[in-house]
């Protein structure tokens, strides 16, 4: 089948693999001159399966509150003069019952899982490097609020057999020697040894060399302007340099999808929420952690890319803002290296990108109302944990066969009105 991927982020890219073995012809199409250019450039590099879950939570909405009074709040809600802000808004306090936020966070811990055994799998058939460690995640508390929160998160852990360990400030230090400079900052730590890291932009761009090798043709710099229906299905989309035609059409344009399915009637909750990120070159410095962390009172995650140490955060609502705020990126690379005295961010490489989420958190698979289009996009902050898991499910869905993975609660159809 002549297949049409409409975005070449790590969500098109792992699709297009994925298609591309099945032998369907694959075509390729985004504006950017090459692979994984936008939020899939320098994000926090966890493929974090454990620790995956709902932004969407009981006691989020008084502390949004609270963080709209803060510049350095690690979420920022801007309003703007947007029905699709507002109504994404009240979409999201919907999600923040109890009842929704359980059921969303263990979806999200099963898929997680999934998503990471189809990773095992592409990493297998191609030897890709992308400066990947396996030494799982910490999850670091320094505040009495914090550690009152692990318990049950690792309650919701434990019903979705995920392994998960609380050790000593000694054993996370043993762990991760790098930790001492910060020993009595810490008051509790959470190991989760399945999770892993790995620089996303690396893996898309040498998995693209793989898509070329099984003949997927990419068309880099052509910007999507429009599509052509024929009774109700897709014909070919337009781009600035013409048109490109398909038998199947993907949409895995990430944030902007939702302005390409307004041109199909679809309505897609999916919205941009820009992240920060901070690389500091490291070399091969024992200063700077090897093992991934993410520090729970700052929302901020930090993992080290061979001489690199990435660290990523923030959450800033407020439409298709890419404006890189340099407090706000500052303060990034500020509550990472807070813990590493040692370690001179005067070298940092800054970066700010937009993640597309959903109200509730969860990815939208599948099909829709428009019969010869699949939907792969809404993955938030965890398109890098979830992009192998999207393209199995995209490819069993193209092939005609049941996806092993259970898509209930993951359709376009638990938005409808």
């Amino acid at each position: 089948m002549r297949i049409t991927v409409l975005g070449a982020g790590i969500i098109g890219i792992t699709t297009a693999y994925r298609l591309a073995r099945d032998g369907h012809r694959v075509t390729v199409i985004d504006r950017q001159p090459g692979p994984a250019l936008e939020a899939s450039f320098a994000n926090a590099a966890q493929i974090a399966a454990a620790l995956s879950g709902p932004w969407a939570a009981p006691g989020v909405p008084g502390q949004i509150l609270h963080w709209m009074r803060r510049a350095d709040s690690p979420m920022r809600f801007r309003l703007k003069a947007d029905p699709a802000q507002w109504l994404w808004g009240l979409r999201f306090l919907a999600e923040c019952r109890r009842d929704r936020f359980e059921t969303t966070f263990h979806r999200m811990l099963d898929f997680g899982q999934y998503s990471q055994r189809m990773l095992a799998g592409v990493k297998q058939e191609t030897g890709i490097a992308y400066d990947q460690l396996e030494k799982g995640i910490l999850k670091l508390c320094t505040t009495p609020e914090t550690v009152a929160d692990l318990a049950d998160f690792e309650a919701i852990l434990r019903r979705s057999e995920i392994e998960a360990k609380r050790i000593s400030v000694e054993e996370a230090i043993a762990l991760e020697p790098a930790l001492e400079a910060s020993h009595d900052r810490l008051a509790a730590c959470l190991h989760l040894p399945t999770d892993e890291t790995g620089d996303a932009h690396l893996f898309a761009r040498g998995l693209a060399e793989r898509c070329e090798a099984l003949g997927v043709d990419f068309r880099y710099g052509h910007d999507i302007r429009d599509v052509e229906l024929h009774k109700g299905e897709i014909l070919s989309v337009r781009t600035h340099k013409g048109e490109i035609d398909g038998e199947l059409f993907v949409l895995a344009l990430g944030s902007h999808s939702p302005r390409l399915a307004r041109k199909l009637g679809l309505s897609l909750p999916v919205y941009p929420v820009k992240g920060y990120s901070a690389t500091v070159p490291v070399g091969t410095s024992n200063s700077a952690p090897q093992v991934s962390l993410y520090i729970a009172e700052k929302k901020v995650a930090m993992s080290r890319l061979g001489g690199r140490l990435r660290i990523a955060g923030m959450a800033d609502i407020a439409g298709y803002d890419l404006n890189l705020e340099q407090a706000r990126a500052r303060q990034v690379l500020e509550s990472g290296l807070s813990l590493f005295p040692d370690i001179d961010g005067g070298e940092a490489e800054f970066w700010c990108g937009l993640r597309p989420l959903t109200p509730d958190g969860l990815p939208v698979l599948g099909s829709c109302r428009v019969p010869n289009l699949l939907l792969n996009t809404g993955h938030g902050t965890y398109g890098w944990t979830y992009a192998c898991g999207s393209a199995q499910v995209i490819a069993d869905l193209a092939a005609g066969r049941t996806p092993d993975h259970d898509l209930s609660g993951m359709t376009i159809s638990r938005f409808s009105l």
